[in-house]
């Protein structure tokens, strides 16, 4: 069984360096000078950097931490309790160079958790081994189960303590003690026990799981057999509830391990009989079995943290992206809708074109036709329609009016208070009715003026007056806007402000900057933000660039999921629409009241008051 040589009741070993450097104070000659290599500056950098951050694992400020090329226990790492000294093998490290490492940051361990997890088994010991074998009694079989039990059960309290620790305990228990039992498997009873209590014992701490250690169970229950098994377990758990510094439970549950195994508990631990390989193989296969199914449930848990990361990471990524659109689209708003009311070029189409400040499309306006002022007043009621809400009916019973008197509910508390019960009947029916609330429209209407509309700019003009003024007339609390778009984007109706004249266009322009006529409406009117009947329209012939439709086109799929219903008008015989909008070919403007109805009615009913 691979002795606990890590947790050492009495002083480190003294090294020849140190015993040169112990000199008397009358000797004369030069102290001893140790030549320093490149790489010891930055071991004593991880090493002091180590001692900063063991406070927040054990507990304790006063553990001095060194890190050795060899350590003085033989152990890859050890704590010394007598001088609360911690020493760690340089060698766990690899293949990190040591100006690669750096403990100060927190996160850092995780690349080397080997090194981290021995680090911190023994902070554990430093936090909770509060107890020591009596001289006495040191290198007994009773001194031997004892620190065996101590493995678990200081294990068990540190992730009871802090839970995110079991992961680098169980790097450490991969990585460094089952290798041991796969290379020099148990060869007797007692070994056997040993493998039980380091890694079954763990198995019940919740370092390792079931299913993980199940091999090893059935091995020794084999070998063991199953009273014996049971025995052991009954110890390293009542081992795991006993206190950090009660030495005398420790050292009993010490002595019934020895008792269950037969062996003298203040002799020294049972040396296996040479050629008995009894069992050997077998164990060693089983604790291989056990290393193979904690790595490969460690590279599940990996790779599903990294899914769990990837995926916090790319709605990160969303969120910031999402942010930014916003701050863009508010920004594009502004210039658009603000003072003086000039064109305005996005960046997108900046250096497209000629030179200097683009000119307006709007070359005049006139007053509605009659045809345009009915076609705005029977959208106006159409969209009116759509708004409307159903009242809403709630029955409730009482047991005083007002309300409808339901005779079997009054026989029923008659009945109860001739018992003498506490009457519970409710004989009083009460209907109430409610008006839902009336969500007001947000229309963004985009109209392009680009050459290729020139022969239904007129249509386009009067569609997007009679959109206009239907949703202004639906509700004192609707809005709309209408922004005139090529390369350079032109407000034709200012948010919330009814028009009173049909703007003409003079469709003549190159470009299509839809996608941020799309972001100044949405940032303008709130199309994106629930509580309101949401409508975007687009009156185009879609024959863009595949640049600009690609932007466009992200623009209307996030609009639409954001319950934003989107309508494209089309007055041209071969229209390209973009994916995600309505398509309605037009050659009448009159005849886009019915179907615009209909698409406020559907946006509206997606609406939540």
């Amino acid at each position: 069984m691979p002795a606990p040589a890590h947790l050492l009741p009495s002083d480190p070993a003294v090294t020849d360096t140190e015993q040169a450097l112990a000199r008397w104070e009358d000797d004369g000659g030069p102290a001893y000078a140790v030549a320093p290599r490149p790489q010891d500056a930055h071991w004593l950098r991880i090493a002091a950097a180590l001692a900063e951050r063991l406070p927040e694992l054990a507990g304790r400020d006063d553990v001095i931490v060194t890190c050795e090329e060899r350590t003085r226990s033989g152990a890859p790492a050890a704590f010394f309790p007598t001088t609360a000294q911690l020493e760690i093998d340089r060698s766990l490290f690899a293949p990190l160079r040591p100006a690669a490492i750096n403990p100060n940051q927190v996160g850092d361990e995780a690349n080397y958790p080997v090194a981290w997890g021995a680090f911190t088994h023994e902070a554990a010991h430093a936090a909770h081994s509060r107890w020591s074998t009596p001289p006495p009694l040191r290198g007994s079989a009773l001194d031997t189960a004892a620190q065996l039990l101590e493995e678990s059960r200081v294990e068990r309290a540190q992730v009871s303590r802090r839970p995110a620790d079991r992961a680098h305990l169980r790097a450490a228990i991969q990585h460094l003690v089952m290798p041991d039992f796969a290379t020099n498997g148990p060869t007797d009873r007692w070994e056997a026990a040993g493998a039980a209590g380091l890694i079954l014992g763990r198995r019940d701490a919740g370092i390792l799981d079931p299913d993980e250690t199940e091999p090893l169970h059935h091995a020794v229950h084999r070998i063991l057999g199953e009273e014996t098994l049971a025995r052991l377990q009954m110890i390293w758990t009542a081992a795991h509830a006993t206190a950090d510094d009660d030495t005398s439970s420790m050292l009993a549950h010490a002595r019934a391990w020895c008792e269950a195994l037969g062996a003298p508990p203040d002799q020294p631990q049972p040396v296996p009989v040479p050629g008995n390989r009894s069992g050997g193989g077998e164990l060693a296969a089983a604790v291989g079995q056990v290393a193979a199914t904690v790595t490969a449930n460690e590279a599940a848990e990996r790779t599903a943290q990294a899914r769990v990361t990837a995926a916090r990471a790319s709605r990160s990524r969303a969120k910031a992206t999402q942010a930014a659109q916003s701050r863009q689209a508010a920004n594009i708003a502004e210039k658009v809708f603000g003072p003086g009311n000039r064109p305005f070029t996005p960046e997108s189409q900046r250096g497209r074109g000629r030179g200097g400040h683009a000119a307006s499309p709007v070359i005049g306006s006139r007053l509605p036709t009659a045809a345009e002022k009915a076609a705005a007043g029977r959208l106006a009621r159409a969209l009116r329609m759509a708004a409307y809400r159903e009242r809403t009916t709630t029955v409730a019973a009482s047991t005083v009016p007002p309300g409808r008197l339901n005779m079997r509910g009054a026989l029923a508390r008659d009945a109860q208070k001739a018992a003498g019960a506490l009457p519970t009947a409710q004989p009083w029916i009460r209907t109430q009715r409610r008006q839902g609330p009336t969500p007001p429209l947000r229309v963004g209407i985009a109209v392009d003026v680009s050459g290729s509309m020139h022969a239904a700019a007129a249509p386009i003009a009067s569609a997007a007056w009679i959109v206009a003024k239907a949703a202004a007339l639906t509700d004192p609390d609707s809005r709309t806007a209408t922004i005139a778009y090529r390369r350079a984007l032109t407000a034709i109706t200012q948010p919330g402000r009814v028009p009173t004249k049909v703007t003409e266009f003079d469709a003549d322009g190159g470009g299509h900057s839809l996608a941020e006529a799309a972001d100044a409406l949405t940032a303008a009117l709130d199309l994106t933000a629930p509580g309101t009947g949401r409508l975007l329209v687009i009156a185009s012939d879609g024959r863009y660039r595949s640049d600009e439709a690609a932007r466009a086109a992200d623009r209307i799929t996030a609009l639409r999921a954001a319950g934003c219903a989107v309508l494209w008008l089309a007055f041209d015989t071969d229209p390209h629409p973009l994916p995600g909008a309505t398509l309605l070919e037009l050659h009448d403007p009159a005849q886009a009241v019915t179907a615009i109805g209909q698409a406020a009615t559907t946006a509206l009913t997606a609406t939540t008051p």
